[in-house]
């Protein structure tokens, strides 16, 4: 490298803004259309499994509690998840939806990328080993 380079590099650096951006403390709005972490409407679920036997992961699973009430508990796998949207195309009453603000998921415990969508009193039913899964 030259002498003279690196003191026109050196001076420009010293009068210019940093280019980078402080990521933790300041955060930009995610681009138009990006996938982010699953929503699930239990309200909406009718249990049809049209969103597990499309997954191509095998992220989701939905565990019946009782169909004729429609209680039913989503359990989703994130870190298996190829944010791909297959079943929300698939779901035909608009129970999932990928959340645009929702992305930042990396984490230091595995456990947490599991998770239980539905009615409170459902997901603690599920959690506590009452309820068998159907896929």
């Amino acid at each position: 490298m030259k002498i003279g380079t690196m003191f026109r590099d050196l001076t420009t650096s010293l009068v210019k803004k940093p280019i980078t951006e402080r990521y933790p403390q300041v955060r930009k709005k995610g681009p138009e259309g990006l996938r982010g972490r699953l929503i699930y409407h239990p309200q909406k679920c009718i249990g049809c499994e049209l969103c597990v036997m499309d997954c191509p992961a095998g992220a989701i699973k939905i565990i019946v509690l009782d169909k004729s009430a429609k209680q039913f508990v989503l359990s989703y796998q994130v870190d298996r998840c190829l944010f791909c949207a297959q079943c929300v195309q698939s779901c035909r009453h608009g129970c999932l939806e990928m959340s645009a603000d929702d992305w930042e998921l990396a984490a230091l415990n595995k456990q947490i990328f599991t998770l239980y969508f539905g009615e409170e009193q459902d997901v603690r039913e599920v959690l506590d080993g009452k309820a068998k899964s159907t896929a």
